[in-house]
């Protein structure tokens, strides 16, 4: 593997045969998470395919004739014309060999892979999650000097890192854009030593053996493991969600609300996350028609009073979104009047839902006690019903789910096991 720039792009990747290109950036996380990624590929691909990487910073007009706009971001060519998929962001090592093994036979990418060795890794203890619940604990586990692992399928931060503003984490005077507090808090735990394996895929956790087998190469060996996985969006389960979800359906209002500049959107929901982000989305569309099932807000007062101020949101209060339909450029919500009973077509440009969580938990189908909606059962120290497994943040059962709440399950998590370990 090398790293070029601009002038030696003609001949190292145009007239370079099968070539796999990372542009990269200095002070950037993603850019940490895929290098030991693309390193490992290189080994394994480095045969048949070359592998550069780009310095995006010193290289920005080549960066932007590839349409390249953020760090990282891998670009895949074949006999000079770009090929396969561009991946940006959190980029896992399945994505890139995906890309890779479609440069190559299929006999022949079989061939190499089947070369890949295994290997095996031992902590003290394993986090599973990068949410605020899980950097906390990384944070006082590191400082205690235990041996410790966070493992994310995703980048550090969890849903933080999409909340384009929060107002009332302590110690910041002025709102703190999400991503940015997410940030300060995984280089805070990065400091104490903690090791970070991110957008990774887990491909099995073994709570007897006490392993994580995690890309399907690494097994990582744990004596405690804290849960923080943290909690997604709970989908509508209406007709047309699924299939229309990232092209016209969005949960994420900070990602995609400035696709939707002087257009018109609906969002689903009543409550805290709902109002909020359709002021936030509100700095970009020009219409914004929230369906709310009560016939009242369940927002916090603040938040309702700010949405009922605001022009360009309009109200539809006692009625249920029940399909999703495409036409053409326009979404159709077709929506229920709860009273009349009567059904009307709602159009609009995009839709937003948000009407509450669901625990990420899907590595651990019914192995912990959990309450009825699925939440995890925990002890004032925050122990499963699993010895040595603890839980925090959002997939513990609890009446309220903020940060300040996550970062001290955290943080009671961490010192419970510091201590049983010293």
């Amino acid at each position: 593997m090398k790293t070029i720039s601009t002038p030696e792009f003609e001949k190292e990747v145009l007239q370079g045969g099968k070539v796999a290109v990372d542009f990269y950036s200095t002070e950037c996380a993603p850019c940490e998470a895929v290098a030991p990624k693309f390193d490992s590929c290189s080994e394994i691909y480095g045969s048949d395919i070359k592998f550069v990487k780009i310095f995006r910073q010193e290289n920005k007009e080549l960066a932007t004739s590839l349409a390249v706009k953020s760090s990282p971001t891998v670009l895949f060519f074949d006999n000079g014309k770009q090929v396969g998929s561009v991946l940006t962001g959190g980029i896992k090592r399945s994505d890139l060999m995906t890309n890779l093994d479609a440069m190559l036979s299929s006999e022949r990418a079989t061939e190499l892979k089947s070369k890949i060795k295994k290997t095996e890794s031992h902590y003290d203890t394993v986090i599973l999650g990068g949410g605020p619940a899980g950097l906390a604990a990384a944070i006082y586990l590191g400082q205690a000097k235990v041996k410790t692992a966070l493992i994310d399928r995703a980048l550090p931060g969890g849903q933080v890192s999409t909340t384009h503003q929060v107002s009332n984490y302590p110690g910041f005077v002025e709102p703190v854009n999400g991503y940015m507090l997410s940030h300060y808090m995984s280089e805070q735990a990065k400091g104490t030593g903690v090791e970070f394996k991110s957008a990774v895929d887990i491909t099995s956790v073994d709570l007897k053996a006490k392993t994580i087998l995690v890309d399907d190469v690494e097994t990582v060996h744990y004596n405690y493991l804290i849960l923080a996985t943290g909690a997604s969006p709970r989908p509508l389960g209406i007709e047309g969600e699924k299939e229309y979800k990232g092209h016209g359906v969005s949960y994420c209002a900070t990602c995609d609300a400035k696709y939707f500049q002087d257009k018109e959107v609906i969002v689903i929901g009543g409550g805290n996350s709902a109002i909020e982000e359709s002021d936030f989305i509100s700095k970009f569309a020009s219409k914004i028609t929230v369906v709310h099932q009560f016939d009242k807000l369940q927002a916090n007062k603040e938040a309702q009073e700010k949405a009922f101020a605001n022009p360009k949101i309009n109200f539809r209060l006692e009625c249920e979104p029940r399909a999703f339909v495409k036409d053409g450029d326009k979404m159709i919500v077709t929506i229920e009047n709860l009273k009349t009973k009567q059904t009307e077509n709602l159009s609009a440009d995009g839709i937003f839902v948000f009407v509450g969580m669901k625990p990420n938990l899907d590595l651990f189908q019914n192995q912990f006690e959990a309450d009825q909606w699925g939440y995890l059962k925990v002890s004032d120290e925050m122990e499963t019903s699993v010895p040595g497994v603890y839980s925090v943040g959002d997939i513990n059962s609890k009446k309220f789910r903020q940060i300040t709440t996550a970062v001290a399950d955290g943080t009671i998590a961490a010192i419970a096991v510091s201590r049983k370990i010293q």
